[in-house]
């Protein structure tokens, strides 16, 4: 077996596609939840802070030297923490919610699925009633 064709039947397993378009559709869905929190979710949030836009807040170490044309500005970016901490918090409120769908979904065919096993096809039923007829003449 060459390598091509391995490659090509480790590729085609199920696994391996289903991740793909798991990670296609996460990018997809980081940039909707990007859009959220910076456009939805942080105006109001900065409103109700008096104007306060968390991704400029900054702790300045070292002020930049208006003077020198290189840029000296050395700063703890706080604020743009607090913004990725606000967009992990609704991605996983997120994934929370669909998780939780999903599993009322699942309890609910769970639920609705028959409990007793289906009754076995006719040729298994008559080779149960063989063996049994077997096993009383066995014991007489």
């Amino acid at each position: 077996m060459s390598i091509f064709s391995e490659f090509r039947e480790f590729i085609a397993r199920g696994n391996v596609i289903d991740l793909a378009v798991g990670v296609i559709v996460g990018a997809a869905f980081n940039d909707i939840v990007k859009s959220l929190v910076d456009q939805v979710v942080m105006p109001p949030i900065g409103l109700l802070l008096s104007g306060v836009d968390f991704s400029h807040l900054e702790l300045v170490l070292k002020p930049d030297n208006p003077l020198t044309k290189a840029n000296e500005l050395v700063a703890i970016q706080y604020g743009a923490f607090l913004n990725t901490m606000i967009k992990f918090t609704i991605v996983a409120w997120v994934v929370f919610l669909i998780v939780k769908g999903v599993n009322t979904i699942r309890r609910r065919d769970e639920a609705a699925a028959p409990s007793e096993k289906p009754a076995p096809p006719p040729q298994e039923a008559l080779l149960i009633e063989i063996r049994d007829l077997l096993k009383t003449q066995a014991k007489s």
